[in-house]
């Protein structure tokens, strides 16, 4: 049955593998799995070595290595479920993964900062298609009874990822170089690659419809442009003519693009989906819930390196703890979610992390690192919860015909939320001192590091406010008799 096309139902008959016989959701898990890891990791392991290869290449303009990969993804993320539904989800899924490999071999091989930034771009359009179309197979792949599991199974590479890039960042730099940051996803994505086309099926929709051109250029300009003014504000200044201009035209373009996608019968961007209430108020709490982890995830490498004097290696060794409190509460929650129910799991996990996150408030020039991570490891376990539950809850009222589109609002709206939390945090930040110098007045960065982590806090609490909305009856599809 390999690699034939279905449409409204998928093909879910048992794999094989190598002669055992293989339930395919739990191929389709493998080939995302490796996908998203990669993705993930390349957002966070360049950071760390901006500098070196801003003094290699001779430039200033280090930025555009992060801005060009996520103004790219901007552009594509909304696209993405169309795109899936129209020309199938094996197809495009591949393809996005041979951009994403092509773009990391050709940034490797790079000999100036423009061809850099061009091929991170290359990077970025199959980075952007890669997460709503993967969600989308698995949760086609999974029942909706299993989409708790398969919500644990995505949270590996998404939170991993992050913790990981850091450390493994820091060793490439300083042991083989720069380069190889790139280098390293090759063999992985080739093989997810050949794995893929090898056992993975194919699925469209019959009702996927005309491209919508109007869409696609109002929602990859508008979330770009808003992208852009969020992630430049903080640094040149909310004031700058470009960060007024183009953060009022996304916000503009995003207003008519809710008038227009709600006036078409076939829309790229499923908003009326947004009228459920169960997949509204999870997306929400997405929102604070990841605006909340991300900002602090920005700050606190700043509070390592910058204030404490700590190398990008050992930084990421002391924000690790987090990820393996993620992995240990994500675990537990898919077990219990069918009996304790999405509501309690995210109010809860969202209070916890909120607690967690406020106890960051008290960190000083010398608190002892072990105390970090025991924070952020109770962080993890707190967040590790909240993110299980509501992508297993955020489906559980999708029809299958609508997956990819929701998968696209679903990764619209957290790319968004990562951007707004991260320009927060930079904003209240630099209020205090420098984001990259070392700081003249300890004590007053100190204090906006303090402040940082209450905005945090914040973030998380209006989300566990907004978590008591949800009715573990409008989620029961994915839940187990009680």
């Amino acid at each position: 049955m390999t690699g034939t096309t279905t449409t409204a139902t998928l093909d879910v008959a048992p794999a094989t593998l190598l002669g055992r016989t293989v339930d395919y959701k739990y191929v389709v898990a493998a080939v995302f799995v490796a996908a998203l890891f990669l993705d993930i990791l390349d957002t966070t392991i360049v950071n760390v070595a901006l500098r070196t290869i801003g003094t290699e290449l001779q430039t200033e303009s280090i930025e555009w290595l992060v801005l060009g990969y996520t103004l790219s993804l901007a552009v594509w993320i909304p696209a993405s479920g169309w795109l899936g539904d129209r020309y199938g989800t094996k197809r495009v899924f591949l393809a996005a993964l041979v951009f994403f490999v092509s773009g990391s071999a050709l940034c490797g091989a790079a000999q100036s900062i423009g061809q850099l930034v061009t091929f991170r771009v290359l990077q970025g359009v199959g980075g952007g298609m890669l997460t709503p179309i993967g969600v989308a197979m698995m949760f086609r792949a999974f029942p909706p009874i299993e989409r708790a599991r398969a919500a644990t199974i995505v949270l590996v590479p998404t939170l991993v990822a992050p913790a990981l890039g850091p450390v493994l960042g820091g060793l490439i730099t300083d042991t083989i170089g720069w380069r190889w940051i790139f280098y390293v996803n090759i063999p992985v994505g080739v093989a997810a690659l050949v794995f893929g086309l090898r056992y993975l099926r194919e699925h469209t929709e019959p009702g996927a419809g005309r491209f919508d051109v109007p869409g696609f250029v109002l929602s990859g300009f508008g979330l770009a442009a808003i992208i852009y003014a969020l992630s430049e504000g903080p640094s040149v200044g909310w004031a700058s003519p470009a960060v007024i201009v183009l953060g009022i035209g996304g916000i503009l373009s995003f207003l008519l693009l809710v008038w227009v996608e709600t006036h078409k019968p076939q829309p790229m961007l499923a908003l009326r989906l947004l009228k459920d209430r169960l997949f509204a108020t999870t997306n929400l709490v997405m929102a604070f819930s990841m605006a909340s982890f991300i900002g602090v995830l920005f700050v606190l490498p700043l509070y390592l390196q910058g204030l404490r004097g700590l190398d990008p290696f050992e930084s990421g060794l002391v924000t690790f703890p987090q990820a393996i409190g993620i992995l240990i509460s994500s675990q537990i929650a898919g077990r219990i979610y069918g009996r304790v129910g999405p509501r309690r799991l995210v109010t809860g996990g969202m209070a916890w992390a909120a607690l967690s996150c406020s106890a960051f408030m008290m960190l000083g020039l010398e608190t002892n690192l072990w105390i970090v991570r025991g924070l952020v490891f109770g962080r993890g376990l707190g967040m590790g919860f909240t993110f299980v539950a509501v992508q297993a809850a955020s489906y559980a009222r999708i029809a299958p015909s609508d997956t990819g589109r929701a998968s696209a609002i679903f990764a619209t709206q957290r790319q968004m939320s990562v951007s707004i939390g991260v320009a927060l945090m930079a904003t209240v930040l630099s209020g205090f001192t420098s984001l990259t110098a070392t700081p003249s007045d300890p004590q007053r960065a100190l204090e906006g590091y303090r402040w940082t982590f209450a905005v945090a806090t914040v973030l998380a609490v209006i989300g566990a406010l907004v978590a008591t909305r949800i009715r573990d009856e409008d989620a029961s599809a994915s839940m187990t008799a009680h």
